[in-house]
This record gives C-alpha cells, sequence and structure tokens, in this order.
C-alpha cells in the first residue's frame, strides 16, 4: 500500500507531460527584404541542409508565408533563432503543436 505522499511524487499531471514531449520550432517568416536566394544561402549554411531541401524550405516561406526549419529542445532552438536574427531573417520560435 503507498502512502498519499508516495502517490503525491508519483504522479503527473497530463498537461505537463504534453507540454514537456512537444519540441519547440524554429519558424523563418517571410519578409519584404531579403532575396530568395540568399534565404536558400542562408538555411544551407546555417543548417547545413542541401540545396534542394533549402530551396523547398525558402518557398515554403515565399509561398506560405512561414515555414518551419528546425525543432528540438528550446535552447537549441534560441540558438538557431539567434544565428537566423544575425543573419538579418525574421525568425521565431514556438512549441509544435
Amino acid at each position: 500500500m503507498t502512502t498519499p505522499a508516495e502517490a503525491e511524487s508519483t504522479q503527473v499531471e497530463p498537461e505537463e507531460t504534453g507540454a514537456s514531449e512537444r519540441p519547440w520550432v524554429t519558424i523563418v517568416w517571410n519578409d519584404p527584404v531579403n532575396l530568395m536566394s540568399y534565404v536558400t544561402y542562408v538555411l544551407q549554411k546555417v543548417f547545413g541542409y542541401s540545396e534542394e531541401h533549402a530551396t523547398k524550405l525558402m518557398l515554403d516561406v515565399h509561398n506560405k508565408g512561414r515555414a518551419v526549419v528546425s525543432s528540438g529542445s528550446k535552447e537549441k532552438v534560441e540558438g538557431d533563432v539567434a544565428k537566423l536574427h544575425a543573419a538579418g531573417l525574421w525568425a521565431t520560435m514556438q512549441h509544435d503543436s
């Protein structure tokens, strides 16, 4: 038989579990400043993507207004967003839904 204290320490709230399991994502947004070729170049240099993959992501940014370009821990995605900002791209982060 478990005591209430033992039961309490092993119980996890469903909301907490769901939030911690969802990865963070980096989103690049369309802007009126950067050329499509430059966005492709930045995605290749920052993330090591092939030209084909970087072009696909750039076209999503251009045609859909945004693209998810990376995912992972909060700390990793914060770093990715900082690198994209340093390159002049508009990027944000959010929990994947």
